[in-house]
């Protein structure tokens, strides 16, 4: 299913806002749906269930009681064993442009457990660290940050060479998504990538933020989210920002 499809930007293109198309769809399913080299930047953060099946952390605010097939609070997650991860990846490295870059999201379990793969599919350049200025959950040492790699496929420099690799960006503080990331941490990756009319990609779009970071730079978003919740949700927002300017989800901002 297709949500708020190109068109759904038309009213805004005047302001430089990009088109955008997402839809409900399985990441591997909708990145095969995709013509080779038809996108100019990968910019993602996977729903990884590595770290949720080995800790349980679960009896929060968003999460509910973790596991629980009826548990309506919680998210379709990835199945992230090697196997189909690589199957993941592959298909980001046909479907994005030579001599352009992908970042991709990790938490600490998943870092360990699959970081090492994007290697085997493009030239990893560095770790950057998202410092999210506020502590996490965590039973041991409490989380205040998660690592996104960042890779290129074939040779690109980055437009600034003033951003460091540790980003201090504020947490969204009970967003309407449980995983719902700060629309300035994909704008801070398209910065440094992107140029006005790329297309900009994500596979795992859930509420949204990457879209909002790609029409607010100038340049096109395609996405999907396995979630019809997270679609509509995320419909919603985009729609908003192309006809009015506003965010629903960060009005702040």
């Amino acid at each position: 299913m297709i949500a708020r499809p190109l068109d759904g930007a038309a009213a805004a293109s005047d302001a430089a806002i990009g088109h955008f198309d997402i839809r409900t769809q399985d990441c591997i399913a909708f990145l095969r749906d995709q013509p080779d080299s038809s996108v100019d930047i990968i910019v993602t953060d996977p729903a990884y269930s590595g770290m949720n099946q080995h800790m349980r952390f679960g009896h929060g605010r968003i999460v509910g009681s973790y596991g629980k097939p009826d548990n309506e609070r919680w998210f379709h997650e990835f199945s992230d064993d090697p196997e189909t991860y690589r199957v993941f990846l592959s298909e980001c490295a046909r479907v994005l442009r030579q001599d352009r870059h992908v970042y991709i999201m990790f938490d600490s379990f998943s870092m360990l457990s699959l970081g090492a793969l994007v290697r085997e599919h493009f030239d990893v350049k560095g770790v950057i660290v998202w410092d999210k200025m506020h502590l996490g959950m965590g039973h041991y040492f409490r989380r205040r940050h998660e690592q996104i790699v960042f890779a290129s496929k074939g040779r690109r420099k980055v437009a600034r060479r003033d951003m460091p690799d540790v980003w201090a960006v504020q947490r969204v503080h009970r967003g309407a998504y449980p995983t719902q990331k700060p629309v300035r941490l994909f704008e801070m990756m398209l910065d440094a990538s992107a140029e006005p009319g790329f297309t900009v990609c994500d596979p795992f779009c859930g509420s949204g933020s990457s879209g909002v970071a790609a029409l607010r730079s100038g340049c096109d978003f395609i996405g999907a989210d396995i979630d019809p919740r997270a679609i509509d949700l995320a419909g919603d927002r985009l729609t908003a920002f192309a006809t009015t300017g506003q965010d629903l989800l960060e009005p702040a901002r």
